[in-house]
């Protein structure tokens, strides 16, 4: 599948979607959310791609935001309408994902950029990233999910902080709160990300993405996180992933998912 706005590459299991509009500093525009979602949709459905690494291209920016010029004559109607569309086709889409997804994070992760940041399982940030949400200074809110999820990660004073200032927090200050789980140099992003991503991958896939459902579930109104990881542990009883993993354990051996 080809692309204009987005890079793909798939090596050793691991599937890499890098925002590739270096000139805009990797803003999405909706062509863009477009794609990612066509993308993400083809690599969890890619019996090869055991994880997914997100990043954008170049050095200065994951993504510096959303693409301004696209939404700032709409109406009530149109930005609830842009705010829907981009959380169901992305944002709660990687969230939901049963394929890992790991953001790596490089330079500034803004507005959408970090809301798409968020929306990954878990995050990496080289050591120049700089993260906020400074929607408020636009006159709007975070649409993309971030208000739920920055809460979520952070908690909510420093959540509220963050937002109602527009500013921005260091690698390391997210690290500090919660928002990434490592800082890392630039050269060595990428590298971190793949070898996080091969440690995933020696455990059974069926599993993670019962893992991934089961936590999900615990920030979801409505739904019971406890009622959902029995299930899910159930159901993991009935896979070839179960088997072949008691079955190496007692053998003593590795398992071969």
């Amino acid at each position: 599948m080809s692309y204009h706005n987005i890079l793909v590459s798939k090596e050793h299991n691991i599937a890499t979607i890098t925002i590739n509009r270096p000139s805009k500093l990797n803003a999405l525009n909706r062509a863009t959310i477009d794609e990612l979602h066509r993308a993400f949709e083809e690599a969890n459905t890619d019996s090869d791609v055991k994880v997914i690494i997100l990043t954008g291209s170049g050095e200065k920016a994951f993504v510096a935001g959303a693409d301004i010029s696209e939404f700032a004559d709409f109406d009530v109607k149109e930005g609830a309408k842009l705010a829907k569309m981009g959380q169901e086709l992305v944002f709660d889409f990687i969230e939901n994902l049963s394929t890992p997804v790991i953001a790596a994070v490089n330079g500034f992760a803004l507005g959408g950029g970090l809301e798409l940041a968020m929306a990954c399982h878990f995050r990496i940030a080289s050591d120049n990233a700089k993260m906020g949400l400074p929607e408020v200074s636009l006159g709007v809110i975070p649409g993309y999910g971030g208000t739920q999820r920055l809460s979520q990660l952070m908690g909510k004073g420093r959540a509220m902080e963050l937002i109602m200032t527009a500013g921005m927090i260091s690698a390391e200050q997210a690290a500090l709160s919660g928002l990434v789980n490592h800082v890392t140099s630039m050269e060595d992003l990428l590298p971190m990300a793949q070898k996080i991503a091969s440690k995933i991958m020696r455990n059974s896939p069926n599993a993670i993405a019962a893992a991934i459902k089961a936590v999900n579930a615990n920030f979801k109104d409505g739904v019971n996180g406890y009622e959902v990881e029995v299930t899910e542990f159930g159901n993991c009883f009935g896979t070839d992933d179960f088997i072949e993993g008691t079955t190496a354990f007692l053998e003593k051996r590795k398992a071969n998912f």
